[in-house]
């Protein structure tokens, strides 16, 4: 089954896409609002600022399409800017949507927590912990290159947690439609083991 990667343009393209072909699956990159549609399978990764990532999305036509697969609990991944895009909107540029299936807004991470001087971005590896429903997620550690986050796992969500300073979502899964915050193509063996999961749940359906 291929997997269908929208073509952001971001960073993180050539590790996704070779994090995917390490767990056997065709790939292709993509910027057609109907392949995202009709996909089986579709990853949207990002790297970089909400509005920019945002504007890429607008112009290839491909904020309805990516709202429909959320809305119709069809398979999806999204990673980093790629899961901040699905939110309402971001502190990071007020004046942007966001695509607006999450019912939240993106915040950045505070300069300082009890006095002490938070660094920002967080740059690294962090725990990763799980609700006791998530399916997809387990305990471990990811890498993280964030300076925004969601603050709280809204509802009908279940997912997990990671703490810099702050509680915050470390991501989200509902049925095969997963987002991380952090970086599973980045996150060694235990990222692997999270995108075999996806795949797998992905398949099921």
């Amino acid at each position: 089954m291929k997997v269908a990667v929208v073509d952001t343009g971001t960073a993180n393209l050539a590790s996704m896409l070779a994090a995917l072909r390490r767990l056997g699956v065709s790939t292709e990159l993509t910027r057609e609002a109907a392949r995202v549609v009709d996909a089986p399978l579709v990853v949207l990764p990002g790297v970089g600022a909400f509005g920019a990532g945002m504007g890429r999305l607008r112009e290839c036509g491909l904020v309805d399409a990516l709202a429909a697969r959320v809305r119709e609990t069809r398979p999806l991944l999204a990673v980093c800017l790629g899961l901040q895009m699905l939110t309402r909107s971001s502190e990071e540029s007020p004046k942007v949507d966001g695509i607006g299936v999450i019912p939240c807004a993106v915040r950045r991470f505070p300069a300082d927590v009890g006095g002490s001087r938070l660094v920002v971005p967080q740059l690294g590896w962090n725990m990763v912990e799980p609700r006791r429903d998530a399916v997809l997620l387990q305990p471990g550690h990811a890498y993280y290159a964030n300076s925004f986050q969601l603050p709280a796992i809204p509802d009908g969500y279940s997912g997990a947690e990671s703490v810099h300073g702050v509680r915050f979502v470390a991501a989200l899964e509902r049925g095969p439609i997963l987002a991380c915050q952090f970086h599973p193509e980045l996150s060694g063996p235990w990222g692997h083991a999270l995108l075999g999961r996806w795949l797998e749940r992905g398949r099921a359906c």
